[in-house]
């Protein structure tokens, strides 16, 4: 059987914790930044965990997640 294919794209924006769960970063902290508060920034800031339903759908496109 052939090795699975990693989806480069999603490779790029999760990685996984030492437990195995799923870690991604927020949007909306791009650019249009000036309206926004630095409360709300700074809380942009911090990674977050996928959702339980979207996990399965990240780890088909990472095999080797």
């Amino acid at each position: 059987m052939p090795k699975l294919k990693t989806r480069k794209a999603a490779a790029k924006r999760f990685r996984a914790t030492g437990s195995g769960k799923i870690v991604r970063r927020k949007a909306f902290k791009n650019h249009l930044l000036e309206h926004k508060s630095s409360n709300k920034k700074r809380s942009l800031s911090k990674s977050t965990l996928v959702h339980e339903r979207d996990e399965d759908n990240v780890r088909l496109m990472l095999p080797y997640l």
